[in-house]
């Protein structure tokens, strides 16, 4: 029962993304998002650790320390800024980059997503850039891609989708 649940929240996800991704103008992707999902590594564990409220991931690491589904998924998927992340030379230490536009946009839409899966009829607006002020992620992204993404959440929270989308298809890459 577990597989099947896991899989039909997959599938619900990308299909959320994949929408979001159409109106952003990036369709391919939509397409492409977290194909890896299927791969054996973060779809076995993802059933195994699969609760349909959050992230089978949280579970795992609570379990082991660490989430071996989630280290395959941020290490093929950049659109997670911890994909972007290098070694500086001159402070010797793993720091975060600029992410690409492409893939802050499909970012946006991921969490866009997310939200409406696990919260569901509790799902608003306001719940992305809640999330995303309330949490640790945009003191480890690069700060402009910090700053994009908080700006384009809270234009989601004040002036909705449409407005947002609009905006999010003008902004062009760097």
């Amino acid at each position: 029962m577990r597989l099947i649940r896991h899989f039909c929240t997959i599938v619900k996800h990308k299909h959320f993304v994949f929408i979001h991704c159409v109106k952003a103008g990036i369709i391919w992707r939509g397409i492409m998002h977290d194909m890896s999902k299927f791969s054996p590594i973060e779809f076995y564990e993802g059933v195994k650790y699969f609760t349909g409220d959050r992230s089978p991931t949280e579970l795992e690491r609570k379990t082991h320390g660490c989430s071996l589904a989630w280290m395959h998924h941020k290490g093929r998927n950049r659109h997670h800024f911890e994909y972007w992340t290098d070694y500086n030379p001159e402070t010797r230490r793993i720091e975060p980059v600029r992410m690409p536009i492409k893939y802050v946009k499909e970012m946006f839409c991921d969490r866009v997503a997310a939200g409406k899966v696990y919260l569901g009829k509790k799902y608003t607006n306001e719940n992305p850039v809640g999330y995303f002020l309330g949490g640790t992620a945009r003191m480890n992204m690069h700060p402009e891609t910090a700053e994009l993404l908080g700006k384009w959440l809270m234009m989601l929270k004040d002036e909705g989708e449409t407005a947002v989308f609009r905006e999010i298809r003008k902004t062009k890459s760097y």
